[in-house]
Parts: structure tokens; C-alpha cells; sequence
């Protein structure tokens, strides 16, 4: 059994790593920089571990953090989502040194992480894929002669990106043009390797994606779908599972596809498969994500299955604890990313210090967070600074509750998204279910709603309101 685990990671999902290790009785070990001294998942582990100065490289160094994992006595990895999650170097480094990695081995992330092996085994597999190229563009030429042959609109594509980097659409072939070298530069830069494939661009599609659990005997089940379709500039704000826009049967399609895609490379542990679903109702292969997701959360809450515990299970070599005819779910949930960025400033980063903060609370309502009172939300990572998930029977309940769990949560310090998810929440569009991508940049009005009471405001309104009550 699994006795001790190194948590690769920082923020919010170190600490829901840690906790999961504490109810199974397995340690924890936490690593942080010189800027994450004071963060709460340093504070929740058994151990902690000074990995640098650096903010970012101390977190990118595969060869370190597994010395310190063999070092601390540890016995397992986790990576957690983000920073070398998806990189295949950590998982093979983990089997070097003896060290279990939670998650697949190194074959399968490099397979999947790149899009055009990972498109080329779901062509092979039998699962839709959209129209694009067989493999990189070799220049601009051939892209341009691809791109006429499809049909515009087109969508250039890092082979290696992710995290909504790396991507532009082209609506003619003068975008076309003035894009590709852009693409090149940005895929060079974020994830070191120049290459480039295209897509046909679906319009205004749902994001649709299947969260899987896999193990080492060769069984895959999923956990049924979540949408994750209101997204900014490619990056996911709310996601939703199970999808109020899928019929049951689409839903035990999408579901099958998933798991027959996860069987097709020889899956192991969780993992999301993703699709678009565009306005005929067909669905696409988009992208495998060979870790745990932001928004695992939605399923873990209408399924009941802690899905961190069935990683570390899996990385044990134990077998999938259920059967698919086992896994049900009840209701809807939401998850918002609370992210310290300024809605009507063009969502700019506003990190800094959380002088109060208070969670919100009640029935069907969860708080993954990694702040607290006091706390300084340092400007070198990811602006997301909590998540709030929330749970109901049904979709006009789950709106309701989202709405109202918004209103009690309050971050006084810094700017949030959450005027601005209380918005989205009142829009007529969102609440009959029925919206798609291009909802965010559809409705730039929402952003000019949301209101953001400076904390001082806030405390003089109160102490006004108090005032004329007691003077009545």
C-alpha cells in the first residue's frame, strides 16, 4: 500500500490532494518556493519542503522534486493539474527512481499531449474527429492550400498546447497569413517545439467532456459528462456536469466514446476526454487530458466518488471499485473559478492581499480554496484563488444556489470574477440551458454589470444602514 505521497503541486489543489491522502491514512509531503512560504497546502501537509527561490522553475524541475521525493521516504507522486502534470519525463523519472506516479505512464501522456498522435489514435479507434491535417504543416504554403480545401473558418493549433495557449482562429486567408507565424512563436515559446497542425473550425460548438477512470487490469468506466462551454479566450470560467443540453442518449454515447477512447491507448488512472458538439448535434474528438481536471469537482459531487482516492487506488495496482452499471449521479453541479482578476479592467490579474474573506456555506455548497484572511496572492501563477461548486435536484435549483452561495462569499483585497458570475447567472440564455463557446464574448455586456464595492464603500453602506435602522 501507498504509505507516503510527494504533492507536485501548489494552490488549491495541493490541499485537495493532501486531504484525500489524510482520509485514506496516507502522509503528505508538500513542496513550495520561497514566494509559496506562507500558502495554505504548506501548512496542511505532514511535511514541507523549501524547493527554491524561483516562483515557477522550482515546480518545473522533474529531476529535483523525484530526489526529494526518494529523499522524504516517499513511496508516491502526485502531480495535480498544471506545471508537469502532462509531462512524460516526470512520469518516467517517478519509474526510474521506484517512485508510483498518479497518473499514466510517460507512453500515454506523450502520446496524447501530442494532438496529432492523439487525433491519428482516435481516427484509428473509430472516434469523430474534425477535418484538419494528418500531421504538422510544413509552412505557411501548405497550410494555406489545406485551409482552402476545408473551408474556412480554420483553427492553427500548437501540437503540444494546451491551457487555451497556442490557438487562432482564421476566418480567411489573410488571417491565415498573419496568424501562422504567430502560432509558431507562441507554441515555440510555451511549450518548445514549433509545430503546428490545423483544424477545421467548428462554430459557436458546446465544449462537451467525459471524465474516465482506468485501471491496470484493463477495465475503463466513465463518470458521465460535464460542459464546460462558458469559457473565455479558450480558458474555462463555469463547468457544469451532468450537461443540461444532452439528451440521455447522447449522454451514454459521448460516455461510450470516452471509454472506448481510453481503451484504444492503453489508459491508466482518471483522465478527461473532451469533444465539441456542434449545431447539428455531432460530437468531435477535441483532446485528451491525461490528469485530474480543475472541474473534477461537478463530478465528484453527483457521483459520490472521490476521484483523487481512485487515482491513488489505481497507482496501487488496485481495480476499479465500480462496475459502469454501478455509477449513477443525482442532480446538477456548478463550479465557478474564482479567479482574482478585474472583470470591467479587461479581466487584468489583481493579486495581492486578501485582507477578509469569507466562505460561503449551507446545503449543496463546496469550498476548494487556498486563501484565507491575510493571505497574499503572489503575481507569479495561475489568477484562480478558490472554486466554488455547488449542488441541487435540478437546473433552476442549482442556479439558484450558485446565485446565492456568490452573494455570500466575499474576498475583500483584491478584484474577483464573482460580480461577474452573478451576472451570468441572471442572463435568460444561461438559464434555459441552452448556450454554446461564444457565450462570454456574445454578451460583453454582463462585464459593465458587475459591480465591485471597494471594501471600504462596502463598510460605510453598512455602518450607514445600521445608523438609520437604529435611529427609526
Amino acid at each position: 500500500m501507498i504509505k507516503k505521497i510527494l504533492v507536485a503541486n501548489r494552490g488549491e489543489i495541493a490541499v485537495r490532494i493532501v486531504r484525500a491522502c489524510s482520509e485514506m491514512g496516507i502522509k503528505s509531503v508538500a513542496i513550495y518556493t520561497d514566494a509559496d512560504r506562507h500558502a495554505l497546502h504548506v501548512k496542511k501537509a505532514d511535511e514541507a519542503y523549501n524547493i527554491g527561490s524561483d516562483p515557477v522553475q522550482g515546480y518545473l524541475n522533474a529531476h529535483n522534486i523525484v530526489n526529494l521525493a526518494v529523499a522524504a521516504g516517499c513511496d508516491a507522486l502526485h502531480p495535480g493539474y498544471g506545471f508537469l502534470s502532462e509531462n512524460p519525463v516526470l512520469s518516467e523519472i517517478c519509474a526510474k527512481r521506484g517512485i508510483k506516479f498518479i497518473g499514466p505512464g510517460p507512453e500515454v501522456i506523450a502520446q496524447m499531449g501530442d494532438k496529432i498522435q492523439a487525433r491519428n489514435a482516435m481516427i484509428a479507434a473509430g472516434i469523430p474527429c474534425v477535418p484538419g491535417s494528418d500531421g504538422n504543416l510544413a509552412d505557411v504554403e501548405e497550410a494555406r492550400k489545406l485551409a482552402g480545401k476545408i473551408g474556412y473558418p480554420v483553427m492553427l493549433k500548437a501540437t503540444n498546447g494546451g491551457g487555451g495557449r497556442g490557438i487562432r482562429r482564421c476566418n480567411d486567408e489573410k488571417e491565415l497569413l498573419a496568424n501562422y507565424e504567430r502560432v509558431i512563436s507562441e507554441a515555440s515559446k510555451a511549450f518548445g517545439k514549433p509545430e503546428v497542425f490545423m483544424e477545421k473550425c467548428v462554430v459557436n460548438p458546446r465544449h462537451i467532456e467525459v471524465q474516465i477512470l482506468a485501471d491496470s487490469q484493463g477495465s475503463a468506466i466513465h463518470l458521465f459528462e460535464r460542459d464546460c462551454s462558458i469559457q473565455r479566450r479558450n480558458q474555462k470560467l463555469i463547468e457544469i456536469a451532468p450537461s443540461p443540453q444532452l439528451t440521455q442518449a447522447q449522454r451514454d454515447y459521448i460516455g461510450n466514446l470516452a471509454v472506448k477512447a481510453a481503451k484504444a491507448v492503453g489508459y491508466e488512472n482518471a483522465g478527461t476526454v473532451e469533444f465539441l458538439l456542434d449545431q447539428d448535434n455531432n460530437f468531435y474528438f477535441m483532446e485528451m487530458n491525461t490528469r485530474l481536471q480543475v472541474e473534477h469537482t461537478v463530478t465528484e459531487t453527483i457521483t459520490g466518488i472521490d476521484i483523487v482516492q481512485e487515482q491513488i487506488r489505481i497507482a496501487d495496482g488496485m481495480p476499479l471499485q465500480y462496475k459502469q452499471s454501478e455509477v449513477q449521479f443525482r442532480g446538477f453541479a456548478m463550479e465557478y473559478r474564482i479567479n482574482a482578476e478585474d472583470p470591467k479592467n479587461g479581466f487584468l490579474p489583481s493579486f495581492g492581499k486578501i485582507t477578509r474573506y469569507y466562505a460561503p456555506g449551507g446545503p449543496g455548497v463546496r469550498i476548494d480554496a487556498a486563501m484565507y484572511s491575510g493571505y497574499v496572492i503572489p503575481p507569479y501563477y495561475d489568477s484562480m484563488c478558490a472554486k466554488l461548486t455547488v449542488w441541487a435536484l435540478d437546473w433552476p435549483g442549482v442556479i439558484e444556489r450558485g446565485r446565492r452561495a456568490l452573494s455570500d462569499m466575499v474576498v475583500y483585497g483584491v478584484k474577483t470574477t464573482i460580480p461577474y458570475y452573478q451576472e451570468i447567472m441572471k442572463h435568460p440564455e444561461f438559464r434555459s440551458g441552452r448556450f454554446n463557446t461564444s457565450f462570454v464574448e456574445s454578451h460583453p455586456e454582463l462585464v459593465n454589470y458587475a459591480i465591485q464595492f471597494p471594501p471600504e464603500l462596502m463598510a460605510a453602506a453598512i455602518s450607514a444602514a445600521i445608523a438609520a435602522h437604529e435611529g427609526i
